[in-house]
């Protein structure tokens, strides 16, 4: 146990150590201030843009900016879904594969524009190395860098600076952060252990004489930008679970701070555009602490295992190892789990769905959350707009006009702020209970009971989250699942995103009011401990029968047996 524990600690440790200096390099970066890469990509830069007429001083509206997320998306979603069709001609597909059918290549398409990596098929057995590459792999770059794009956006129009230029941001965010950290992370996979060939699949002759066909592919480069852009598609269909993706405990722990590292170092960024470090800290660490307190809840879950089981095989206490890698342990799994929904990343090194009830709840809590530590640089936007409702809520209870970094929250702040939040349980809640009103024909649930209605709702709020983790158990790759989930992959991108560039133009246009002895401070504990009570509050009154007919009555009804 005591071990366990403390290759947790471990990992958050290094991460705490490392977010607030990677944090202050991202805002250099979109400050545009100097960084060691600028010599060797500037001139690059120069040519790129000089010939789509961009340049970094073009600043755009928030309307401006809406419409460039929305064009330069839909142009990547053609092209990747072209390829996906057209997969069977296309050459590096060394094992013949067809094209998949329409609906599962358009839900693909979605999942991955959307930075979700929703999978519902295994990588190895329906895509070929081109479309994993060029399609998939193009699409976990990009993706990536838009959410990250926005985030910052958002940033500054919150900090009262204009929103800046969209295809500029997307520059930056691959060739000084993605593109970068991932050439040096493949290299160090690779190493461990990780493959990165073009080579067909291995025939090998086992040792009781029978022949066993091993799938591999160019996966080293792949599944550092997975994780880093906290995309989560694996390229095979077990994820970080397959030995080639996540071979040992030393991948495992460098691939969990590659997920963890960009949107928890945000917070830090922010805290440069605002220069108020003090506002940063106070905010990671409540953020920090929630994170931790679900961690703690899995790992516990999963130390104590299933009673059920314990009592009639062991007849005592023995963690759950059922759907986990022995590499890897309850402990990792625990840890990766709660990290993969807290972030958005979505992949995972264990079996969700054998999760105890305790494991349920954590991960499905993070992505109603969605700020623990959310998407990427969507996440950090969320995170503001409770602390925008917080400020509003206090402001009316002192009976002063809200303000936030000197700007007055007034009614249009406050309506967009809300459409951010609303949308989220309208496309987790709606179609779920559709789904689950057909049990047999459209939900395909494996598990009666509580568990299975767990299945449906996680599988929806990963989809809307854009998360892409899923307890599996159901059969998703259907007409049904296909195209219900890309429509709440798309209004859980695409709404928010416009209503948090709507709010920043908002909120970067409003004149600065002095501070006042009146003035309610937002850098203080007590405003940080007010904003956790409304975050969790929030999350607990919008997502709290599911959670109380999902996991919390699972976890009872094993007390009960």
């Amino acid at each position: 146990m005591l071990q366990g524990f403390f290759q947790i600690a471990l990992t958050l440790v290094i991460l705490v150590a490392i977010t607030p200096i990677f944090g202050k390099y991202m805002a250099r970066v979109f400050l545009e201030k100097s960084v060691l890469l600028n010599r060797v990509i500037n001139p690059i830069e120069r040519i790129i843009f000089a010939i789509n007429g961009t340049r970094s001083k073009d600043n755009m509206t928030g309307r401006q900016y809406i419409q460039a997320v929305i064009i330069s998306n839909l142009v990547m979603s053609i092209f990747v879904f072209s390829i996906l069709m057209l997969q069977g001609v296309i050459p590096l597909n060394p094992t013949g594969l067809n094209p998949p059918r329409w609906d599962l290549a358009l839900h693909t398409t979605i999942s991955f524009i959307t930075n979700t990596n929703q999978q519902h098929y295994s990588g190895e057995t329906t895509y070929s190395y081109a479309s994993q590459m060029l399609a998939l792999g193009f699409l976990m770059f990009t993706s990536a860098a838009t959410g990250l794009a926005v985030g910052i956006a958002f940033i500054r129009g919150l900090t009262g600076r204009p929103l800046g230029n969209f295809y500029v941001d997307l520059t930056l965010a691959i060739t000084r952060i993605l593109l970068p950290i991932s050439l040096i992370g493949a290299l160090i996979l690779l190493i461990a252990g990780v493959p990165e060939t073009l080579a067909s699949p291995a025939t090998v002759t086992t040792l009781e004489g029978s022949t066993q066909t091993i799938a591999r592919g160019p996966v080293a480069h792949f599944e550092i930008i997975k994780q880093l852009g906290e995309n989560g598609g694996g390229f095979f269909g077990i994820n970080s679970a397959h030995p080639f993706e996540n071979p040992n405990t030393f991948t495992n722990l460098l691939a969990t701070i590659a997920m963890l590292s960009i949107p928890m170092a945000l917070i830090f960024t922010y805290g440069v555009f605002a220069n108020n470090m003090k506002q940063a800290w106070l905010l990671f660490w409540m953020v920090f602490i929630i994170f931790c307190i679900l961690i703690c809840i899995t790992a516990i879950g999963e130390y104590q295992g299933n009673p059920l089981i314990n009592n009639t095989i062991f007849g005592g206490e023995q963690p759950n190892l059922e759907g986990k890698e022995v590499r890897f342990g309850w402990a990792q799994t625990a840890l990766w789990a709660v990290s993969t929904t807290a972030t958005m990343c979505g992949a995972v090194n264990g079996m969700h769905d054998s999760l105890m009830p305790n494991g349920g709840f954590s991960t499905l809590f993070s992505m109603f959350l969605q700020i623990v530590w959310g998407g990427q640089g969507i996440g950090t936007a969320y995170l503001f707009v409770y602390l925008i409702l917080t400020v509003f809520i206090t402001g009316l209870m002192v009976g002063r006009t809200p303000e936030f970094l000197g700007r007055k929250i007034e009614r249009r702040e406050i309506v967009l702020a809300s459409v951010v939040l609303l949308v989220h349980p309208i496309f987790v809640l709606i179609p779920s209970a559709i789904a689950l009103s057909f049990p047999d024909t459209l939900a395909g649930i494996s598990n009666p009971g509580f568990h299975g209605l767990s299945q449906v709702v996680y599988e929806y709020t990963s989809a809307s989250a854009n998360n892409g983790s899923g307890f599996e158990g159901l059969g998703d790759n259907t007409l049904w699942w296909n195209l219900s989930t890309s429509i709440s992959l798309l209004g859980g991108r695409y709404i928010p995103i416009i209503a948090l560039l709507l709010l920043a133009d908002s909120m970067a246009r409003k004149q600065p009011v002095p501070a006042t002895a009146g003035t309610l401070r937002t850098d203080t504990l007590l405003f940080t401990s007010v904003t956790a009570g409304v975050i969790l509050i929030l999350g607990v009154l919008t997502f709290f029968p599911v959670l109380a007919l999902g996991p919390i009555a699972e976890g009872f009804q094993l007390l009960r047996n």
